[in-house]
């Protein structure tokens, strides 16, 4: 566990400007990711070519994630990093034109890897970045204020985009030159920072509380993708629709919540509570998966816990482990399983919803979530063990003060 003194002095327009250079990226994948499911699905492709536009668009996605975290060894410069980065990422929304004019194999295929390395290129850094600015006690609650304002971003964005791929590649355009603004105002803190320790990727692996963390994320990943598939199939795609919507929006609410619970209590405590959650989720629907109020439930239960999930997982955890490491490598690490879910959910969700039993799929996913606990028992806590202890004795001091005013008014 980190054993560093806790940061402070650290300007407050640093920690903004980041924030929003990482939900203008989360909006603007969003929303060309989008945009190419649509054009493949709707396309004239056959089974074979739709599998290979989404596994180069998520492939491209896993291999720029590992290499945009590497490119800190080759030059400590994030502020050119980010610059050009952001560069390619205004390029790609443009291109997207090309489709309006011919939806061909190869074009799609040449956007889907383009909108790929424009995702993960820069996100490590982004992310490292956050973990440098913000203070350990205080890290889960900027990373819930990131992730609510990124569904906020979601909600205005998504007006504003049509069926017209000039429009919105004119729209995209903007949104992610927009960002530039971010990098600059933050420019001299990036040039300045102090170079820090840089370790492989093997030996992050090869860390014990790493994979205490990582091993139950992973499991949880495989197999998130399965409920809404099976959901459509049953309630239909309007139903689900409504349901992801509602679940969002307890999600935007959760996460806020579950920010300041984590800097509260730690980080294990936390998840193990929405780990518990999703598999009691699982659970009721493994027993009877056709009745409508158990996906209500489940839907109100897969919002809180990716809430949890969201802050903990993707803005916290992996940053509290890099200790006084440069953080990037930890990132892609930890952010390539939520990848790993979203491909899968699109390849294998609909096959799996068609072969296997909706009470064994309910079922087994229930048992693998619950095994998932066991390592994260395991796991050490990465809130500072002084910053907890602190918390403890001033609610302690706290309660003592009404207890005493309470005896002295009587």
């Amino acid at each position: 566990m980190c054993t560093l003194p806790i940061k402070n002095g650290i300007p407050l327009r640093l920690v903004v400007g980041d924030i929003y250079i990482i939900l203008n990226l989360i909006v603007w994948y969003n929303n060309i990711s989008t945009i190419l499911r649509n054009v493949i699905n709707e396309s004239f492709f056959i089974f074979s070519e739709k599998l290979i536009l989404y596994f180069v668009l998520f492939l491209s996605c896993i291999f720029s994630i590992l290499i945009g975290a590497s490119l800190t060894t080759i030059s400590n410069d994030r502020k050119q990093i980010l610059l050009v980065w952001s560069l390619i990422g205004v390029f790609s929304s443009l291109a997207i034109i090309v489709l309006e004019i011919a939806a061909t194999f190869l074009n799609v295929l040449l956007l889907s890897l383009l909108a790929g390395i424009s995702f993960g290129l820069g996100l490590p850094t982004c992310m490292a970045i956050l973990a440098d600015v913000t203070t350990a006690e205080k890290r889960a609650r900027f990373g819930s204020i990131a992730i609510l304002l990124t569904f906020l971003g979601m909600f205005f964005l998504r007006p504003i985009m049509t069926t017209n791929l000039f429009w919105n590649a004119f729209v995209l355009a903007v949104w992610r030159s927009s960002v530039i603004i971010s990098v600059l105002v933050i420019g001299a803190y990036l040039k300045n920072m102090k170079h820090r320790k840089n370790p492989a990727m093997s030996s992050i692996l090869r860390d014990r509380s790493m994979l205490l963390y990582l091993v139950p994320w992973g499991v949880f990943s495989m197999v998130n993708y399965l409920g809404w598939p099976i959901n459509s199939k049953i309630h239909g795609e309007n139903f689900v629709s409504f349901s992801v919507l509602v679940s969002n929006v307890i999600a935007g609410v959760s996460t806020v919540i579950a920010g300041f619970v984590a800097d509260k209590i730690g980080r294990k405590r936390t998840l193990l509570a929405g780990f518990i959650l999703y598999g009691i989720g699982y659970a009721v629907l493994g027993i009877n998966p056709f009745n409508v109020y158990t996906w209500y439930l489940y839907t109100f239960i897969d919002g809180v816990a990716w809430g949890i999930f969201f802050v903990v997982f993707m803005f916290t955890i992996w940053g509290d482990l890099a200790c006084e490491n440069a953080s990037e490598k930890y990132y892609a690490i930890g952010i390539l399983p939520y990848s790993l879910s979203g491909f899968l959910r699109v390849i294998l969700g609909p096959l799996i919803a068609d072969i296997v039993s909706e009470y064994a799929v309910f079922s087994f996913a229930a048992f693998f979530l619950f095994l998932a606990v066991v390592p994260l028992m395991f796991a050490p806590e990465t809130l500072p063990e002084r910053v907890i202890r602190e918390r403890e004795l001033k609610s302690y001091i706290e309660k003592a003060k009404r207890v005493r005013e309470k005896f002295t008014k009587g």
